[in-house]
């Protein structure tokens, strides 16, 4: 065998034989591929591609979760909301990072990412939470596997099963007291619990309400914009609250405001395009509204809940009233209607038995 140059020769059978490092074993010996040619030019050819090819790979083999991970949040972070970013950010730097920072992509197992779920639920997170934290994991994994060329499989991974938690809405009764005690003691602060009671807005896009966003000609409010309080994307302690775009396209939407309400609307009105809530150029955040919300709870002598439940009451009432699902979805800016019926639908027994006793009436 002729020896022409480093990693080619020419075979007795008039062939040219190549080669170049394509891996390396657990003890870190060199693993070698052959290429072929019929004359030099064509196998050094096939060994210049083929060592591009084994580098990209290697390369690809060996870069860790930390480095990926910082790569992937720099690819992302102008394709998506300030708030769902930073979402991400805090669920690597909390959760991923510290256990998977130093180990190669590549070298992850089913059996890995399993024993990491275990120990999140052993520390006390939700089955939901920590789902959601695997969703993002396998974003960035995806972005490393199109970006490097290694090949993982997740589909040994065993997510845990979310418990659906059965929300009830605020009895009938509570919800007449509360509402007697708003309407004699009307306040911007009144009238915006009023809103989410009866049109089912989500607190953030109560607080992000501007007049301008009032159709008075035809009864309809849309809804353009919703208020948060985040953390820093800088990694510090800090929060701030950011005004942005509503949860999905889907919560861009108009809905049509019911006649008791345009009165309170009428009353109300400002010529310039203040914040409904507060009736001035300055936002009242979601937090602040809470805290408002539980006084008023206190002085109507209602049971204490969270102010979602106000649109979880309102789903409820309207499928109640029998609102078709595809109506409540659109109103409530659902992104489909399973969303409707999995989250918010649930009528007590005393409506259940009065439709099944309806149905037995008419046989």
């Amino acid at each position: 065998m002729e020896i022409l140059a480093a990693n080619i020769t020419k075979r007795k059978d008039g062939r040219y034989m190549g080669k170049f490092i394509a891996g390396y074993d657990d003890n870190g010996k060199a693993q070698y591929q052959y290429v072929y040619g019929r004359n030099y030019n064509e196998a050094e050819h096939k060994v210049l591609i083929g060592r591009e090819v084994a580098s990209r790979y290697l390369s690809g083999r060996y870069i860790t979760v930390g480095k990926v991970c910082e790569e992937w949040l720099n690819a992302v972070v102008n394709r998506v909301k300030e708030s769902t970013f930073v979402n991400y950010k805090a669920k690597f730097e909390k959760h991923i990072l510290p256990v998977f920072v130093d180990i190669p992509c590549a070298d992850l197992s089913a059996g890995m990412i399993n024993e990491f779920i275990n120990k999140k639920l052993a520390e006390g997170l939700s089955a939901s939470y920590v789902r959601d934290i695997f969703t993002v994991f396998k974003s960035m994994l995806k972005y490393a596997q199109e970006e490097y060329g290694f090949r993982l499989s997740l589909k040994n991974v065993v997510l845990p099963k979310a418990e659906k938690k059965q929300i009830e809405k605020i009895s009938d009764t509570q919800q007449k007291r509360l509402v007697s005690h708003l309407r004699a003691n009307i306040s911007l602060t009144a009238f915006g619990i009023l809103i989410s009671l009866f049109m089912g807005l989500r607190i953030g896009e109560l607080c992000g309400l501007k007049w301008s966003d009032v159709d008075f000609d035809n009864k309809i409010l849309h809804i353009k914009r919703t208020v948060q309080r985040i953390s820093s994307a800088n990694g510090s302690r800090k929060t701030k609250v950011i005004i942005s775009t509503p949860k999905s396209e889907t919560s861009f939407r108009s809905v049509a405001i019911p006649d008791f309400l345009m009165e309170y609307f009428k009353m109300f009105r400002n010529e310039a395009d203040f914040f409904i809530l507060s009736g001035s150029d300055n936002v009242i955040e979601p937090r602040t509204m809470q805290y408002r919300y539980k006084k008023i709870l206190q002085f109507a002598e209602v049971d204490n809940h969270n102010f979602h439940k106000l649109r979880h009451t309102f789903a409820t009432n309207c499928a109640e009233k029998g609102f078709d699902v595809k109506t409540l979805s659109v109103v409530l800016g659902h992104s489909s209607v399973n969303l409707t019926l999995n989250r918010y639908i649930h009528p007590d027994r005393s409506h259940e038995r009065k439709l099944m006793n309806s149905m037995c009436m008419r046989l």
